[in-house]
């Protein structure tokens, strides 16, 4: 995450929330067969829950620092990141209201829990995350939330399909490759600032 991390620039698109951009730790795989390159556990178990146990130990100690409202946590990733996004999908439904993983799919050992709302964001010339898999991933998490099957434009190359859960899928459709898009980071915070995780507990309506 920490390539894309200085284009993301949350803390200007939205002064008021609490940013924080963790640094992952060297990840071995086929990758980074000698594990220098910094990474992301990408399901859950893999390196003992390494990093979801990272992820619980950072909003303990932002709690302990901060007035944290727990309706508004969210959570973003780019590439490696973007996977330990849908990882944190899966697996701390519960914490985050929304979520915004992009040039990342989901991967089949990576299972759905609980509809959340997404903004899914990606490049059509992807030759790293093939768009072919990151439409099936969009396809996927559609059907899981209960998404209508025509959507609506919320702004250029973005997209939102209502779901009937109130956890409706976004997405933001660029047409270069495997890179991160400056111009998604005010969308994502729209997108955000829409939901609290209390309505999407009671399965009620967004806001």
């Amino acid at each position: 995450m920490h390539f894309a991390a200085r284009g993301m620039a949350f803390q200007n698109a939205w002064p008021e929330a609490i940013v924080v951009y963790p640094q992952g730790l060297p990840t071995y795989g086929m990758m980074d067969p000698e594990g220098k390159k910094p990474g992301w556990q990408r399901e859950a178990g893999q390196d003992h829950d390494r990093d979801l146990k990272f992820m619980d130990a950072i909003l303990a100690t932002l709690r302990e620092k901060y007035s944290i409202d727990e309706k508004r946590i969210y959570a973003t990733g780019f590439s490696n990141g973007g996977l330990f996004t849908y990882l944190l999908l899966s697996q701390r439904a519960n914490v985050f209201a929304a979520y915004a993983p992009g040039g990342a799919v989901l991967l089949p050992q990576v299972s759905l829990t609980q509809p959340r709302p997404v903004l899914h964001y990606g490049g059509r010339s992807d030759r790293l995350a093939k768009f072919e898999k990151q439409e099936a991933t969009i396809e996927q998490l559609r059907s899981f939330n209960g998404c209508a099957g025509g959507g609506e434009p919320c702004g250029p190359d973005c997209t939102i399909y209502n779901s009937s859960k109130g956890a409706p899928v976004a997405t933001f459709i660029h047409p270069l490759g495997h890179l991160y898009p400056p111009q998604v980071t005010p969308l994502i915070v729209k997108f955000f600032q829409r939901f609290a995780g209390a309505n999407i507990a009671a399965g009620g309506d967004e806001r």
